[in-house]
């Protein structure tokens, strides 16, 4: 009864996961940077993430938060100043040694818990995330879905999520791809780190939709 809501529900998703923004940006960076580990735990932090929006917009807070101008802003300007802080340390980063780079070898990985903090954090704290939620929830899904339903709809698109990024930090983990970011030497982490920083700034000048 609701396979053709799903299926809209999921070609929606698909086409916002696979827009670049700072998930795919922190996912591209820690398995370039870590090993597909690092990656990996990155892209499970997303899709929990994930599981924390649609969350609250069964709730209804996120429709709170939306229409709150003093929220927004401050959960936007959490978010940014997230990004800067993972692009300056992208930026901070140092240059590879010359072996490691012929051989495209990763750094240590990063801890379980670091590595799925950053995509917890770079995901949760995205307040265009939280407008897309809002609005799928409120204008593609049907209100009167039962909950049950709708939480299913929401099951799939955290593991989705993460299924997606896993699938990213697997193929930036493969030697070859590795060692051709690594051939790019210190250019690699200034250019995420700009792009991070680029991101936050775009956040912070993008007004409430």
């Amino acid at each position: 009864m609701y396979w053709m809501e799903f299926l809209t529900v999921a070609l929606v998703h698909l086409l916002a996961v696979a827009s670049p923004g700072p998930d795919f940006a922190v996912v591209v960076r820690e398995s370039v940077t870590h090993g597909q580990r690092s990656g990996s735990w990155t892209a499970l932090g997303i899709g929990c993430g994930i599981g924390l929006h649609v969350g609250y917009s069964l709730l209804g807070i996120g429709l709170i938060v939306s229409q709150s101008i003093l929220l927004f802003n401050l959960f936007k300007w959490l978010a940014a100043g997230y990004l800067f802080y993972l692009g300056f340390q992208a930026l901070r980063a140092r240059p590879a040694a010359v072996g490691d780079i012929s051989a495209g070898v990763p750094d240590e990985p990063r801890s379980r818990r670091r590595a799925f903090t950053i995509g917890f954090v770079t995901n949760g704290l995205n307040p265009k995330a939280t407008l897309f939620f809002l609005s799928l929830f409120t204008v593609v899904i049907d209100p009167h879905t039962p909950l049950a339903v709708q939480a299913g709809y929401g099951l799939y698109l955290a593991l989705a999520t993460g299924a997606w990024f896993c699938l990213l930090a697997w193929l930036f983990s493969r030697s070859r791809v590795r060692a051709g970011f690594a051939r790019m030497g210190h250019w690699f982490d200034w250019l995420t780190g700009l792009v991070l920083i680029g991101l936050g700034v775009r956040l912070v000048a993008s007004e409430m939709a």
